[in-house]
């Protein structure tokens, strides 16, 4: 039996049934909201597992879900070397998100990591700590920085609204996902113009310590 891991609720969860559903495959929620049985109609031998988005990396990873459908920031974020694990079957055309880092809007001579370079080691010198960033991302953030060479800055675990955090005053700067930017502007923060650090959207991955034949399923979605 093929286990098909999807999100388990909201937005995410209705768009991938419809995905599947424009393909030829019923996805469905069996029971109340708080139950999470599935069903699979349309191709023989899946089963359906209903997960948070976050769990169905690790899900793959460890082989005990044949496919599964979650954001390309959460299979960098948590699989460390996760070509290794997973593979992308299909791009899903939704779920866009941006992972980006941005800084408060008032800092306006910080455009670039160039100068948020300069900040964070002035920034340590002035006040003895280092310069803050906030984010649920560390993997995909330290990674980045680093390659950027931005240097003298903490990552401060964020589980939140990470935009808050600057005017919480727990963090100076953030490393977030957005769709729009909106949220960011809300919240008096501003887009490095270089702090793009990863481009997301919902896909369907394939784990690859799984056995089991996962091509009548792919073929029948138009993938294989």
């Amino acid at each position: 039996m093929i286990k098909l891991g999807v999100p388990s609720k909201g937005r995410l969860m209705k768009e991938t049934f419809e995905w599947f559903a424009e393909r030829g495959v019923q996805l469905s929620k069996s029971g109340s909201d708080r139950e999470y049985v599935g069903r699979v109609e349309g191709v023989d031998g899946v089963e359906l597992v209903l997960l948070s988005a976050g769990e169905i990396p690790r899900e793959l990873a460890a082989g005990r879900i044949h496919l599964g459908v979650t954001g390309t920031d959460l299979v960098h974020e948590k699989l460390a070397n996760w070509a290794d694990a997973v593979a992308p079957v299909a791009q899903m055309g939704f779920g866009f998100a941006d992972l980006i880092i941005a800084v408060p809007a008032c800092w306006r001579d910080v455009t670039c990591l160039h100068d948020l370079d300069a900040v964070a080691a002035r920034f340590r010198a002035d006040h003895g700590f280092r310069l803050r960033i906030a984010t649920k991302y560390h993997r995909l953030v330290r990674q980045f920085l680093t390659l950027q060479g931005v240097a003298d800055y903490q990552l401060v675990d964020s589980q939140g609204a990470t935009e808050g955090a600057v005017k919480n005053e727990t963090a100076e700067a953030i490393a977030d996902i957005t769709s729009t930017g909106a949220t960011i502007a809300a919240n008096h923060l501003r887009i490095l113009e270089d702090g793009l650090v990863l481009k997301s959207q919902a896909t369907l991955w394939k784990s690859r310590n799984a056995g089991g034949d996962c091509g009548p399923l792919i073929r029948k979605i138009g993938a294989q």
